[in-house]
């Protein structure tokens, strides 16, 4: 007797991808985030391509991975896709501290974040 299949928490038609620990707040990732939803999946790719910001790298690389399940998980086409969904969301902060006069202390916080990127296939309006 085997465990149950967990039912697709997504669309016959969408792929996921997520990024846990991504180094850097939620509030700069999501900055970048929301300059992709809702765009096609080419013109996300190149808006990130050249996006200034260091966190448009890691977007970038989340979403090739929801295209490549897209693509070989869920057989959707990938010219069709378009991002349905980037969300962003706290993970871990590490707590670092420093030294500083008087005998007081500096508090560094690192924070961590995670990244969910959804595409959907849909079809082209005649």
């Amino acid at each position: 007797m085997g465990k149950q299949a967990k039912p697709r928490r997504l669309a016959e038609n969408e792929a996921m991808a997520v990024a846990t620990f991504v180094r850097g707040s939620p509030q700069k990732l999501n900055l970048v985030a929301e300059s992709i939803r809702g765009l096609a999946v080419a013109k996300a790719l190149t808006s990130l391509e050249f996006n200034r910001r260091r966190m448009a790298h890691e977007v970038r690389k989340v979403l090739q991975s929801a295209i490549a399940n897209a693509e070989n998980n869920h057989n959707l086409d990938v010219d069709q896709l378009v991002v349905a969904e980037a969300s962003v969301g706290k993970a871990l902060t590490m707590k670092r501290f420093r030294p500083r006069a008087r005998g007081r202390v500096g508090r560094i916080r690192k924070p961590f974040s995670r990244l969910r990127i959804v595409v959907r296939e849909v079809e082209e309006k005649a």
